[in-house]
């Protein structure tokens, strides 16, 4: 599993898996994954899709980027 970036949840309606402003690593697509959606890290801790709506990609740093990353592994 390859996390190829950060998305921040902002909407999470009828999901118990997503948290409302939360910052979730965002996985490489799989060939038959829809174009509107994003494979996401959720709180279960597997990667699942979710509409793109729902976040908003967040752009950081490397350097930031795996601090943050460091963080919700912990």
């Amino acid at each position: 599993m390859n996390i190829i970036g950060l998305a921040l949840c902002l909407e999470n309606s009828d999901c118990d898996d997503l948290e409302l402003n939360k910052v979730y690593p965002i996985v490489e697509s799989e060939k038959t994954d829809p174009a509107n959606y994003l494979r996401v890290i959720d709180e279960s801790e597997e990667d699942y899709l979710y509409p793109k709506e729902m976040f908003e990609i967040v752009n950081l740093s490397a350097q930031t980027q795996n601090r943050v990353l460091q963080n919700l592994a912990a």
